[in-house]
């Protein structure tokens, strides 16, 4: 399978140095796409999370859940998520990441972008339950959306890549620590898109 590079003319530092970042298209078939999305959306226990930001308490601009092996809770945003057990198309689609990444994940977080108006704030998974340089895997089903990534520091220092159908970002290296990413919100009419992110909880 082609591993592409990670190049956009627009931005400045086009090329996002590999041992941070491995991004694969296509890495599920269009024919696994349109299977998966329907069981996905079915099979999942989709919430809509609240977060607190500007002393106001705000629905978070996404549907989300938590899966995982047995006692593998997650905190973030200020809050604490037991995991849901496994379904049988979580755990095929664990089964190939787990062989491309060269890890055995424990969980996964799943995030339902319904339109354009949904999206994903400026963050860096750096939790202590992840470990130092952690390596997440994060698959993509549906709507294409636009993925940013900034250095903490410099952050006229980005890069971008457009996370396709089916495609797999594996994210490794210090990146979590040094970097933060996003999914911005899109003027644009969007479809849904369903985005996996496997990780390890230690």
């Amino acid at each position: 399978m082609e591993q592409l590079s990670f190049f956009d003319s627009d931005l400045q530092n086009p090329k996002l140095p590999v041992d941070l970042m491995d991004y694969r298209a296509t890495f599920f078939s269009k024919a696994e796409c349109d299977l998966l999305i329907p069981a996905l959306k079915a099979n999942i226990e989709w919430n809509q999370e609240t977060i607190q930001m500007y002393g106001k308490l705000l629905n978070q601009p996404r549907l989300t859940a938590w899966y995982g092996d047995n006692g593998k809770t997650y905190a973030y945003s200020g809050k604490k998520y037991a995991p849901q057990p496994w379904t049988d198309e979580l755990l095929f689609i664990k089964s190939r990441v787990d062989y491309a990444a060269g890890v055995t994940f424990n969980s996964v977080l799943l995030n339902l972008y319904r339109n354009g108006n949904d999206s994903m704030a400026w963050h860096a998974d750096d939790e202590p339950e992840l470990g130092v340089n952690p390596i997440i895997a994060s698959v993509s089903f549906g709507q294409a959306r636009r993925f940013h990534v900034r250095h903490k520091i410099d952050k006229k220092e980005k890069h971008s890549v457009e996370l396709e159908n089916g495609s797999l970002l594996i994210m490794k290296g210090d990146l979590q620590h040094q970097w933060e990413h996003q999914v911005p919100k899109s003027t644009k009419a969007l479809k849904e898109r369903i985005n996996l992110t496997f990780r390890v909880i230690n």
